[in-house]
């Protein structure tokens, strides 16, 4: 069938010596993985190596078999040029982690409208704007309402959130939960915006503690998921 279709490229490895095999979350059919035969050494062609970076927008026109196997591009072009987000030490930093972490959320082979479109204006904002310190930890959040397990805020003047039951109670139950001045500043997180961001100042501690804490929360929820192996990097960059 052919498809043509608006995606956002998750991953891309090495497949022998010239082609790729690229993760690419679409609008029309949720993730799907595509065969990008010679892409690497092709100096003519539609297909360019340099379109399936991480988190690259796109609009594909592609074959879909749709029975598990690898799928095929025809025609690629991109939908949205970044300015910064690979070029900028710390963004493609902040996009290497995030592209990890959709990877390793994301599996359904269908369409989530809402969800496309918060990636799509999501990693757009984050391209024209230079105050993202705390871009990644307000995202994940976002994120976890359209995966299904947004902290319930009903009881959010409680004191501690716990990351299991994703509820906000008195005392924690266990050992996985969010208190004192981590608490402070992830309720803030809860109620901002992108364009508030600037307004939760943190020390790298704090944001460090509560990027271990909200991994941690998706390790919880999500069958398995696979801590990023970029989570050390991007502690770093924000260091």
């Amino acid at each position: 069938m052919q498809v043509s279709t608006k995606g956002i490229v998750l991953s891309s490895i090495k497949y022998g010596d010239t082609s790729l095999i690229s993760r690419i979350y679409t609008a029309s059919d949720g993730l799907k993985s595509y065969l990008l035969k010679g892409v690497l050494t092709a100096k003519k062609g539609k297909l360019k190596a340099a379109y399936f970076q991480p988190l690259m927008q796109l609009e594909i026109n592609a074959n879909h078999k749709n029975k598990g196997t690898l799928e095929s591009i025809k025609e690629v072009k991109v939908t949205y040029h970044y300015q910064s987000l690979h070029t900028e030490m710390t963004k493609n930093s902040v996009v290497l982690f995030l592209a990890e972490m959709l990877g390793n959320s994301i599996h359904e082979e269908e369409a989530n409208s809402e969800l496309f479109q918060f990636l799509e204006a999501s990693l757009q904002w984050l391209d024209n704007h230079d105050k993202i310190a705390n871009f990644h930890l307000i995202f994940l959040l976002n994120l976890t309402k359209y995966l299904g397990f947004y902290p319930d805020t009903e009881n959010i003047s409680m004191n501690c959130f716990d990351l299991v039951d994703g509820v906000f109670v008195d005392f924690p139950s266990g050992n996985a939960f969010i208190t004192n001045e981590n608490l402070v500043l992830f309720k803030q997180l809860l109620g901002t915006n992108f364009d508030a961001i600037h307004d939760i100042t943190m020390k790298k501690t704090n944001r460090q503690e509560l990027l271990k804490s909200i991994v941690l929360y998706f390790e919880l929820h999500l069958q398995g998921f696979r801590k990023p192996k970029s989570l050390a990097v991007l502690n770093e960059v924000f260091s």
